[in-house]
């Protein structure tokens, strides 16, 4: 349990024996289903002269176990395809794990290069945090979790509800393997929630118009009637045909109604059934969480099971099928109006239980989306849950690494903002690696905002809005300049500020987009104005002037550097934070290894 790599490969290898056993008896059973079927008809041929109780017996005991072993047999494909699919996310777990998150959802469609954070510390994407950490299996739970990661909590109960929950859920390894492999196998299209959302809002109409409740009582009621006259020779029972084929032509009018209802709304029952059984699972378990137990309990109306509810709406959408009889359909319409009565039904669980339906749904979401988190926690049991602190500002981080390097190439610094206003100004060559210690610090700081764990040793925080600005681009398509697209980014910053939003800010290399004498006194003005405007933050930078900040802000700047060092005409570097301002740059060096003269 402690170990997820040795989880995963137990996982494969069990699977694999379980498949191929259930290879072996879908095998058997597909020829004894031919021997069966050829034997019942040379049976009937042979013993076709020896009268009715011969043949009868004949197919008793060959057709009869034949259709038995064709329902076994669909069941064993429905195990093959779970197995199939439970040893594919095991091994895709065991690729995760050795850094490869090709195989998982990228989430491109989250990508907002406007966005406070996200798109500077590569949140969603390729080799994003959201593809290390996205498990989910349905489209509202991914969805959820985007949502999660675009806008963390900020208040420290609720991570720390969070917290406990994403705990539970962490031991729950069987659970977290069932639940994604219900969902996935019996996954639908991204469209079917809207579609099911849509269809719970419409109001129920139908059941409520006078001539429908006439044509429900007054159809059956007919038909008994003029049944009972004719057996009784009061009248001619030939009136008992008219009015039966009159109300089938009349329930011609209804096809078209009723085909859009079961075309639209029956292809998500697919999709409802895939929430009825995630239900059941949630349901079985006894939650550690509070949070968690809360959301189960919220899952029932009435002592009602959702997972009844929508097993009994199943059943109602299915009833709609024995029109497609011909035979059923002129029997059924004649004398009942079947239609109408079976939408009028769907209506009736729609007015009960439409108003829970999109509560279930999201409900089953945010367990998915916890699931996620959870597996997340599971993959890195040498993660730690920070520590939440109430003091506004606080950021202490022990051997702190980025969660998506490699283990081994993974160098761990500390961070510590003590107070507010705090600020660290972080010096160094280019390619020390201040801009990846500037992530490392957002990307934690993220995780511990929406409850997992992080990558470090010890991480003690003060849940304010997160606000980088690491990556501006300009835009041809709206005529804005690289410079003019950062300074909006800095001005929202302020707006927000002087608006009394509480922010954590990472900046790398602002006003990068001008000339040196204008970055520097910018530069040093903007930092003066986070002061007075009582924020935190980190700015890495190669303007050295800035650490003259630390002189006139002697409490509330420290200066850090990432050195590069030219060891026998070699550059070395060690990413190893250490304190003060920087004095080796590279880049006249790193000029001349490349052929490119410089003047000493």
């Amino acid at each position: 349990m402690n170990n997820p790599s040795a989880w995963y490969s137990q996982r494969i290898n069990e699977t694999n024996r379980q498949l191929s056993g259930i290879k072996i008896q879908i095998n058997r059973i597909s020829i004894f289903r031919v021997i069966l079927f050829l034997a019942g008809i040379i049976g009937i041929i042979y013993f076709f002269h020896f009268g009715t109780w011969a043949i009868l017996l004949t197919i008793c005991c060959t057709f009869l176990p034949f259709f038995i072993l064709v329902k076994f047999h669909n069941r064993l494909y429905y195990r093959k395809d779970w197995l199939e699919t439970q040893l594919q996310l095991n091994q895709y777990e065991l690729k995760g794990l050795q850094g490869n998150y090709s195989v998982f959802d990228e989430g491109i469609e989250f990508i907002d290069s406007e966005h406070p954070y996200s798109y500077d510390l590569d949140i969603f994407g390729r080799k994003s945090l959201f593809q290390a950490i996205n498990r989910t299996c349905t489209h509202i739970g991914k969805q959820m979790l985007a949502e999660w990661m675009q806008k963390h909590l900020t208040d420290r109960k609720e991570i720390e509800t969070r917290q406990k929950c994403i705990s539970d859920l962490c031991e729950r390894t069987a659970f977290r393997e069932d639940f994604r492999v219900t969902g996935l196998i019996n996954k639908g299209k991204s469209s079917d929630e809207t579609e099911i959302r849509r269809w719970s809002n419409t109001p129920s109409t139908l059941q409520h118009l006078w001539w429908v409740k006439l044509c429900l009582w007054g159809v059956p009621l007919t038909n008994v009637t003029l049944l009972l006259l004719g057996l009784t020779h009061i009248i001619s029972l030939s009136w008992f045909g008219l009015f039966f084929m009159f109300f089938v032509i009349l329930s011609f009018g209804l096809i078209h109604r009723v085909t859009i209802i079961q075309d639209t709304y029956g292809k998500q029952l697919k999709t409802l059934n895939k929430y009825a059984k995630l239900i059941t699972l949630a349901k079985k378990q006894t939650w550690e969480a509070p949070a968690l137990q809360q959301l189960a309990d919220s899952l029932d109306i009435d002592g009602h099971s959702p997972a009844d509810a929508l097993a009994q709406l199943s059943k109602e959408l299915d009833r709609l099928d024995l029109r497609n009889n011909q035979l059923l359909y002129i029997i059924l319409e004649g004398s009942l109006f079947f239609q109408l009565r079976q939408i009028v039904r769907i209506e009736q669980w729609k007015e009960r239980y439409g108003n829970h339906l999109m509560h279930w749904l999201e409900t089953v979401g945010e367990i998915d989306a916890l699931c996620s988190l959870s597996t997340f926690a599971y993959n890195h049991p040498a993660y730690t849950y920070p520590t939440i602190s109430d003091k506004p500002f606080l950021f202490m981080a022990q051997n702190m690494g980025h969660p998506l390097m490699p283990e081994n190439k993974c160098v761990k610094n500390d961070a510590t903002i003590p107070s507010r206003p705090f600020f660290l100004i972080i010096t160094g060559a280019n390619m020390a690696g201040k801009s990846t210690y500037l992530r490392t610090i957002g990307t934690n700081y993220l995780l511990a905002c929406i409850g997992c764990p992080v990558c470090c040793d010890m991480l003690t925080l003060y849940p304010a809005q997160l606000f980088t600005s690491l990556r501006t681009t300009d835009s041809l398509s709206d005529n804005e300049s690289y410079f003019f697209a950062e300074l909006k980014r800095l001005k929202r910053i302020i707006n927000l500020l002087n608006e009394g939003k509480e922010l954590f800010i990472i900046l790398d290399e602002i006003l990068r987009g001008t000339n040196s004498v204008d970055k520097q006194k910018g530069s040093l003005d903007l930092i003066r104005q986070f002061m007075q405007l009582n924020t935190d933050g980190i700015i890495a930078t190669h303007d050295l002037q800035l650490a003259t900040l630390a002189k006139q802000f002697p409490e509330n700047i420290r200066n850090y550097c990432f050195e590069a060092d030219i060891h026998d005409n070699e550059l070395t570097f060690s990413y190893h934070l250490r304190e003060g301002v920087a004095q080796n740059m590279n880049a006249c060096f790193l000029m001349k290894k490349m052929g490119i003269t410089v003047a000493d």
